[in-house]
C-alpha cells in the first residue's frame, strides 16, 4: 500500500504583532524575549524576556464562538488563532551570588506550562539557577461599599481628621508633615463610649483583577546555568537541567531533588561534553531525553536505576570520514531538542541542521534539514564574534507532519518532514512573511538504503546572501518560537517584539 500524497506546501499568512518596533527605535537590553510557550491548549501564550518579566497572552476567537471543531460543524467561518495581552508579572530579579562572586541574571532562560486547576493557570519560570512556580488567577475586586457611620452620634463623633492643624512646627523652623487619617487631639469619645462596634460593608464587584502568586521556588540545587525544564505527563515531577546534571523535582516539594543524571568526571579536565537540553516523554513518565554538545541524544529508562548514568539508547550521527576541522564538534552541539505529540520521534537542531529522529532507529536521522549550509564558508567570522554559539530552538507542528527553525536577519524555516514532502519556506519575521520566499526549493536527495531518508533541503544556499541578495545580519537573529498544539500557527520572538503567523 502507498503512502498517501504529502499535503501541498502551506502559505503562512501574518496574524499579529506585540511589540513592534517603529523604524530607528532602539531596543532595551531588559526587552528582548528570551523565552515562548503554548499551553497544552493552544488557549495561552507566555513569554519570558531578559529583564525576567513574564507576559501572558489568551486566545480571544475561540471565546466567541466554541471550539475550531465545533466552528467547523456550524455555518462560521474558520478563524485563525487570535491572541490578546492578559497580564504580566516579575518573575525573577538580579541577584548576586556572594561565595562565587557571580552576579545572576534575571533573563528567563525557559517557560514551562503546568496543569490548570479550578480556572487558575499554573507555570513554571526559570533564570540561570532559580526555578519558581507561578499560579495565575482571576480574583473579585472586593470595595467598600459604604463605611457605617451611625449618623445618630451626630456632629462628627467618630473624629473626622482635623485639617486646620495638620502641620507641628519643629524648634528650627521646619514643619512636621502628619501622615494622612492622622487624628487631632479634638477627637473625642462620646461619654459611655461607642455603643457598638460598626464595620464598614465590603462587597465583592463584577470586576475582576488577575493576580500572580509564586507558590514555590526551587533554588540552590544547580551549580551550573539551568538550561531546560520539562514537565512529566504524571502532573506531578519536572526535569531541570544545568551542564552537568539534570535533577528531578516533584512540584509541591521545593527543598529537595533527586540528581538522576551526572555527567561531571571525576576531573574537570577529563570533560569532554556538556549536557545542552532535555526533555520528558509526552505520555511515559519514566522516560526522557537529553543532548549533548558532541551531537548526541540519549533516551533514559527512570526504571533502571536511581543514579542514569547508563542510557537506555543512544542516538548520534557519525561524521563523514575525512570531513573533520576545527569547527566539527561546535557546530555538532545540540542547541534545542522536542519530542513529537506522538512520542514516537524526536527533533534536534544543531547549528547547521534540523535532525528528525525515529527513537525506535538509532543508526541515524530519518530526516535532516539543511539550515545553514550557506555559513559553512564563513564558520571563521562566525567563530570570531561568537555566533557560532547561537543557541536556535526547534518545534514540531502537533499533526507531526512539519518542522520549523529559527536563522539570521530574523528569518525561519519550515520544512515538511511527512514521507515525499519538498516543502521548505523560508519566512521573515515581519508583517510581510513571505517577502524572502524562494520559490524553488531544491530536490530531497535519497540515500540508497530504503532504512533512512536522508532529506537534505536547502533554499537560499549562497553565501552571505539571502534569497533577494541582501547580505545576512547577524545581529538580528530569531531564536524563539513555538508551534501552536493543535493548528498551523507559529509564534517566533524577533527582538522585543513577538509575531505570529498562520496557515
Amino acid at each position: 500500500m502507498e503512502p498517501p500524497p504529502p499535503s501541498p506546501a502551506l502559505e503562512w499568512k501574518f496574524s499579529q504583532v506585540f511589540g513592534e518596533r517603529t523604524a530607528g527605535e532602539e531596543v532595551q537590553e531588559v526587552d528582548i524575549i528570551s523565552a515562548i510557550e503554548f499551553d497544552k491548549s493552544g488557549d495561552h501564550l507566555a513569554t519570558g524576556d531578559r529583564g525576567g518579566r513574564v507576559v501572558l497572552f489568551e486566545r480571544t476567537d475561540v471565546k466567541d464562538h466554541g471550539s475550531r471543531r465545533e466552528q467547523e460543524k456550524s455555518d462560521y467561518p474558520i478563524r485563525h488563532p487570535e491572541f490578546r495581552y492578559k497580564t504580566e508579572f516579575q518573575s525573577h530579579e538580579p541577584e548576586f551570588d556572594y561565595l562565587k562572586s557571580l552576579e545572576i541574571e534575571e533573563k528567563i532562560n525557559k517557560i514551562r506550562w503546568c496543569q490548570t486547576a479550578n480556572g487558575a493557570l499554573f507555570l513554571l519560570s526559570t533564570n540561570d539557577k532559580t526555578i519558581k512556580y507561578w499560579k495565575v488567577q482571576e480574583k473579585k475586586v472586593k470595595r467598600v461599599s459604604e463605611v457605617n457611620v451611625d449618623p445618630s452620634q451626630g456632629n462628627g463623633s467618630m473624629g473626622s481628621p482635623s485639617t486646620s492643624n495638620s502641620r507641628g512646627h519643629l524648634p528650627n523652623g521646619g514643619c512636621l508633615e502628619r501622615p494622612s487619617g492622622y487624628l487631632s487631639n479634638d477627637f473625642s469619645f462620646p461619654p459611655g463610649g461607642f455603643p457598638s462596634l460598626r464595620l464598614p460593608v465590603v462587597v465583592a464587584s463584577q470586576e475582576t483583577s488577575l493576580a500572580a502568586r509564586c507558590r514555590r521556588i526551587y533554588a540552590h540545587a544547580h551549580d551550573y546555568h539551568i538550561n531546560s525544564i520539562s514537565n512529566n505527563s504524571d502532573g506531578e515531577t519536572f526535569i531541570s537541567a544545568d551542564d552537568l546534571r539534570i535533577n528531578l523535582w516533584n512540584l509541591e516539594i521545593s527543598n529537595q531533588s533527586f540528581n538522576i543524571v551526572d555527567v561531571k568526571p571525576a576531573n574537570m579536565e577529563d570533560l569532554t561534553e556538556v549536557i545542552t537540553s532535555a526533555e520528558f516523554h509526552p505520555t511515559h513518565c519514566n522516560t526522557l531525553a537529553y543532548s549533548s554538545s558532541k551531537g548526541s541524544i540519549r533516551l533514559i529508562d527512570l526504571r533502571q536505576s536511581a543514579l542514569c548514568d547508563n542510557h537506555s539508547k543512544l542516538f548520534e550521527e557519525h561524521e563523514a570520514p575525512g570531513s573533520r576541522s576545527f569547527f566539527t564538534e561546535i557546530i555538532a552541539s545540540i542547541s534545542d531538542i522536542k519530542f513529537g505529540k506522538d512520542g514516537r520521534h524526536i527533533l534536534s537542531r544543531d547549528y547547521m541542521t534540523l535532525k528528525l529522529w525515529d527513537i525506535n532507529m538509532d543508526s541515524g536521522p530519518v530526516a535532516t534539514f539543511q539550515v545553514h549550509e550557506y555559513l559553512r564558508p564563513r564558520l571563521c567570522d562566525l567563530y570570531e564574534n561568537d555566533s557560532i554559539f547561537d543557541k536556535f530552538e526547534c518545534c514540531l507542528s502537533g499533526d507531526g507532519q512539519r518542522v520549523a527553525t529559527g536563522s539570521y536577519s530574523n528569518l525561519f524555516r519550515v520544512f515538511g518532514c511527512a514521507a515525499g514532502s519538498t516543502e521548505a519556506t523560508t519566512l521573515e519575521a515581519s508583517k510581510n512573511p513571505m517577502r524572502r520566499q524562494v520559490q524553488t526549493p531544491s530536490r530531497p536527495a535519497r540515500s540508497l538504503t530504503s532504512l533512512t531518508r536522508v532529506v537534505r533541503r536547502g533554499g537560499a544556499e549562497s553565501p552571505g546572501l539571502d534569497a533577494n541578495g541582501n547580505s545576512y545580519d547577524f545581529s538580528t537573529k530569531l531564536l524563539h518560537l513555538a508551534w501552536h498544539p493543535t493548528e498551523n500557527s507559529i509564534a517566533c520572538a524577533a527582538a522585543n517584539s513577538l509575531y505570529m503567523y498562520y496557515a
